[in-house]
């Protein structure tokens, strides 16, 4: 192996570990917002997710070509149709109370699920489906 293989192999390993530094981050944003959203009364805001959210985003095009780069877009598409379904869900508070309260439930469930099984291949460094 050659000083040039060698340098190379060195930063990729730092590129990897810093990928994953900064997608265990996001992980750990999302997972707070997640969690909040299906326990009562401790909404964290929205704030935290939107900065995971741009973390994700100015982060995503660092990570292609990589196994790392399907978590960014699983987070990302998580934020995405999350924020769709509430939105489409919405009117339901406004009608019915009881029909808005369980569809958000539902939505923050699936988003908690989402969250935790990207964190799981994370921890195993495996990529996510597309």
């Amino acid at each position: 192996m050659t000083d040039q293989d060698t340098a190379s192999a060195t930063t990729d390993n730092e590129r990897a570990q810093s990928l994953k530094s900064v997608g265990w981050l996001s992980y750990v944003l999302h997972l707070i917002v997640a969690v909040g959203a299906v326990v009562p009364g401790t909404q964290p805001g929205v704030a935290l997710l939107i900065v995971a959210l741009i973390i994700d985003l100015v982060k995503r095009d660092d990570a292609q070509g990589t196994w790392q780069a399907s978590h960014f877009s699983w987070r990302i598409r998580t934020v995405i149709w999350a924020a769709l379904l509430y939105l489409l869900t919405a009117p339901l508070w406004l009608a019915f109370l009881i029909p808005g309260m369980l569809a958000w439930a539902a939505i923050s469930i699936w988003f908690l699920y989402r969250i935790i099984k990207g964190m799981v291949a994370m921890n195993a460094s495996q990529p996510l489906p597309t």
